[in-house]
């Protein structure tokens, strides 16, 4: 249950998670470097800082520096704390600044304003951050000589000032860069896992596609075989059954049923053949109309069934040949195996927009609801495939009448 809910949860990427930690660790490692250089400004000014009191007040300031910044870094994410803690830090590096005489300053300057940056998403806050402290940096500086080192001539004033400056532009400049070039590495990155990702899942619904259109194309296939043979073997099976009942009484009848039932099973053969040859992309031999008298001629011979047919209409495209072809065939076997009908009419027409198949025949008819078997179910979708519809009517003893109609654009060539 607890693992379901944590996959229920959204997660955060990968790569962010990964650049937090990178950007703590650097942070740790700017107060470890804090706390170095704090121990030395505080080694290099015991015994020069008079009265030794002051000392104790400076190194009381480093401590203190360091205890805020190290809250400032790891507890408060408020862009206005950390500026709170900022000016806090400003104001014991002035008074470090002033009692001890200005050593490193510019590198404490340095460190805590790398801390800023890597605390603030915005350029240009960073940039107004970096020019106020180079203002509070000067006055700092200058104040520092001026009461430490009241003798110091005003132009290494300017030149130590205008170092430390410098080194505070450098720390500025190599810092923007380095996030920017190290962020934009990181989104490259989420890019490129992103990507990956998109792919794999492409990849799955293509393989799911795939799966789809084999499975579709099976469904094909079955029912080009069924509505194939079955129509030949159904009038291959009512020949030798009849010929089976009179073939005591009228044998030489019942040797031309058998004849008629072989010469059947050797047009289902060739109707098989063909049917592969469709399948694998030859086009139809001849015109709907005769492949239409064919089917009907077949369903005749040698039987009591009656076949009454109007046919008009142009020569379709391949795909709404052979569903034209199939149909019927299903149609009659479908009437003589289950409604025992003996006569059928097929109506075939074509008007300005659509085209009109009717086969209705005298069987036994359905009492009640129609259930649609596989071959009444194939007719109606892929009838919906063609943009067609389908209507089936029956009642009992009133026969079996379908009647699809379909747009003509989708017809024709």
């Amino acid at each position: 249950m607890d693992e379901k809910e944590n996959d229920a949860k959204p997660q955060k990427p990968v790569v962010e998670i990964t650049s937090r930690k990178m950007i703590e660790i650097i942070k740790a490692i700017l107060i470890v470097l804090l706390f170095v250089i704090e121990i030395v400004i505080c080694a290099d000014a015991y015994g020069k800082v008079q009265p030794h009191d002051y000392f104790y007040i400076a190194l009381a300031c480093c401590v203190v520096l360091l205890a805020l910044e190290a809250v400032n870094t790891f507890v408060f994410k408020n862009f206005a704390a950390k500026m709170t803690f900022y000016a806090l830090d400003s104001a014991l590096i002035l008074s470090i600044c002033v009692l001890t005489g200005n050593s490193f300053m510019s590198t404490i300057y340095c460190i805590i304003l790398t801390q800023c940056y890597l605390s603030v998403e915005r350029f240009r806050d960073k940039t107004i951050l970096f020019g106020v402290s180079c203002g509070i940096f000067v006055i700092s500086f200058i104040a520092g000589c001026l009461i430490s080192n009241p003798t110091m001539n005003e132009f290494d004033i300017i030149t130590g000032a205008l170092f430390g400056l410098g080194v505070i532009a450098l720390d500025y400049i190599v810092a923007i860069f380095l996030l920017k070039f190290y962020r934009t590495n990181l989104e490259l990155r989420l890019a490129l896992k992103e990507a990956d990702e998109s792919r794999a899942q492409l990849k799955g619904v293509y393989e799911e596609l795939t799966k789809t259109k084999v499975y579709e194309e099976r469904n094909r296939i079955a029912r080009e075989i069924h509505d194939t043979a079955g129509h030949s073997m159904t009038t291959v099976i009512m020949q030798t059954e009849a010929a089976k009942l009179i073939i005591d009484e009228n044998p030489a009848e019942a040797k031309n049923r058998i004849i008629s039932a072989n010469v059947q099973a050797r047009n289902a053969l060739e109707q098989m053949r063909e049917s592969v040859h469709l399948l694998a992309g030859r086009g139809q031999v001849r015109p709907l109309k005769e492949e239409l008298e064919e089917v009907f001629a077949q369903t005749i011979d040698g039987t009591d069934v009656k076949v009454r047919y109007d046919l008009d209409i142009s020569q379709p495209s391949q795909e709404v040949y052979r569903f034209i072809v199939n149909t019927v065939k299903e149609l009659l076997a479908n009437g003589i195996r289950h409604g025992n009908a003996t006569a059928f009419y097929v109506e075939l027409k074509e008007s300005e927009r659509f085209i009109t198949l009717l086969v209705s025949d005298n069987g036994a008819g359905v009492k009640g609801e129609i259930k649609e078997g596989f071959g009444l179910k194939g007719i109606r979708e892929k009838a919906a495939t063609l943009n067609g519809r389908c209507c089936f009517t029956s009642e009992e003893g009133e026969g079996f009448e379908v009647k699809i109609t379909f747009e003509k654009e989708h017809g024709n060539d």
